[in-house]
């Protein structure tokens, strides 16, 4: 197996135990949404969507894993992190991503409407910023999207096809 390969697998395998995150979440009625903050290979944070149950618009998943790691490893900054999120960061994601200095995101289904790393806008495209990241989209998107529509399916009561 080469490197690519082996990497592909991790991202799966860490997309996964993600997707994880966003069924606790969407079984305490927030959007399926979940995040990892990873280093050196270990997971050492986990976020969900709980912006409804904490009455905070910030509480993304995204935000919940990079609050959580930062007092994991006593730092703000999480240079070497990979954050895994099942769904495309939306721009105030990013921002935090950016503050963080987190060297990668993996992300499961790009997100049309908000998406900040390309779905609607591609803020790495920005020239300016003072720190960049590398992204790998696509991983599990199937997976993710479904966790997605049933949630927005079964809020509008509609039928599962």
């Amino acid at each position: 197996m080469n490197a690519a390969t082996a990497s592909a697998a991790t991202d799966a395998a860490l997309m996964r135990e993600c997707l994880r995150e966003a069924d606790a979440a969407a079984a305490a009625g927030e959007v399926p949404v979940g995040a990892l903050v990873v280093v050196d290979g270990r997971i050492v944070a986990r976020g969900r969507n709980q912006p409804i149950a904490s009455c905070d618009p910030s509480a993304h998943a995204e935000i919940v894993a990079l609050r959580a790691a930062g007092a994991a490893q006593a730092n703000y900054r999480l240079p070497g992190a990979t954050l895994v999120v099942s769904v495309e960061p939306c721009v105030m994601c990013v921002g935090a991503i950016i503050q963080a200095r987190v060297a990668r995101v993996v992300f499961g289904c790009a997100d049309a409407k908000a998406g900040g790393l390309g779905g609607l806008l591609d803020l790495t495209a920005h020239a300016g910023f003072n720190h960049y990241f590398a992204v790998s989209g696509g991983v599990l998107a199937d997976e993710a999207r479904e966790r997605l529509q049933r949630f927005f399916r079964a809020r509008r009561g509609a039928a599962p096809e």
